[in-house]
């Protein structure tokens, strides 16, 4: 064993790890867990987490109405505090729920759904490299602390402030893998155009959110024409499966290598939201040959029922209107792989500015290798 290896077990030892182990297991307990394990939220590290925010503990940041239940700044700290987060990931935390607060769906069945939401979480401004997050290689995915727990955060409320839990008040069917982890910065680095929430009206630090259904990838590096890379993104955004109203929402994460492809052809991201908008979805025949061309239970008809039923090949668009389209860019230049991401509804297309309070004392800044 080598001296640095000693001193790690010294450490650990001096920490007291049963008695760490013991608060973990009282969490598992009690029910605050989403099935792993949770950080002790002591008042002390609580605190902390107020004064990086620099928000008051009892402001109430949501209300919903279902279950009577309110989240305050405090309690959106203690559950950031157990998903493992940072103190000056707080700010980023709060932004990430008051973005989500305002979108139509999560002040009512969203978190409830049969479907089981993912919220995705997109982060801009110089923070993404201060705090560490991910915005290139294997973004969607895990390794990466900053990305991980902000995202934990948010499952952690809605499970414990909220009181929706599996098998309980949340009634997905199946749910998402992805229920709780989806929170990627931006590549603004490697993006040939502005940063997202830049281009929708907030610079600097801020945070772009919405519920998914899932996200699909295209990988397609075998085209320079970018017509043809477009097509294949419609294709995916208008297939049949996921579309259960007259229209339905989605977006696209690009990879540095389609958004340059496509920006060097000449398209800005309002130009691809256009084209995607205009060329994604299926004809009235293609609709009725999966059973889509008839009112669904709830009496919301599909688009091939509008009395058109006897022209099989008139086209109907997936996505109502190109303003609605989430473009952005993340992850690495290296192949020709994006995603397509689908909205569980609409999206406010309204980002919120990252704000922060008090520092950390010194020498608890994140390492941006952190994983």
């Amino acid at each position: 064993m080598t001296a640095a290896s000693v001193q790690h077990v010294q450490h650990v030892q001096a920490l007291d790890p049963a008695a760490a182990q013991s608060a973990i297991e009282h969490a598992y307990e009690q029910g605050w867990t989403d099935g792993l394990p949770v950080v002790p939220a002591t008042q002390d590290l609580v605190d902390r987490f107020l004064a990086a925010a620099g928000r008051p503990a009892s402001e109430v940041l949501s209300h919903l109405k279902q279950v009577d239940r309110t989240v305050t700044v405090e309690l959106l700290a203690i559950n950031a505090v157990m998903a493992g987060c940072r103190p000056e990931y707080f700010s980023v935390v709060l932004a990430a729920w008051e973005a989500l607060a305002q979108e139509r769906t999560t002040g009512g069945g969203g978190w409830q759904s049969t479907s089981g939401p993912a919220p995705l979480i997109i982060v801009n401004g110089p923070l993404r490299q201060e705090l560490g997050f991910n915005s290139t290689g294997g973004v969607f995915g895990p390794g990466f602390r900053a990305n991980a727990t902000v995202a934990r955060a948010i499952g952690l409320t809605v499970r414990n402030a909220y009181g929706i839990r599996p098998h309980e008040l949340e009634q997905a069917t199946q749910g998402l893998p992805g229920r709780w982890s989806i929170c990627l910065a931006e590549n603004e680095e490697e993006s040939p155009w502005a940063p997202l929430a830049e281009d929708l009206g907030v610079g600097g630090n801020a945070v772009t959110s919405t519920l998914l259904r899932t996200s699909e990838f295209v990988d397609n590096r075998h085209t320079s024409d970018p017509e043809q890379l477009l097509a294949d993104f419609a294709d995916t955004i208008g297939r049949s499966g996921p579309w259960i109203f007259r229209n339905a929402g989605a977006g696209v994460v690009l990879c540095p290598e389609h958004a340059n492809q496509l920006a060097t052809a000449g398209f800005s991201r309002a130009d691809v939201a256009a084209w995607l908008a205009e060329h994604s979805g299926r004809t009235t025949g293609q609709l009725a040959a999966v059973g889509k061309d008839r009112a669904n239970e709830n009496g919301v008809r599909f688009p091939g029922t509008d009395g058109d039923t006897a022209d099989p090949d008139r086209f109907h668009r997936t996505i109502a209107d190109p303003a609605s389209m989430i473009v952005a860019v993340a992850g690495s230049r290296n192949a020709g792989i994006s995603m397509v991401v689908r909205y569980f509804a609409d999206w406010s297309g309204k980002p919120v500015a990252i704000t922060t309070g008090t520092p950390p004392p010194t020498g608890t800044s994140p390492q941006k290798d952190d994983r």
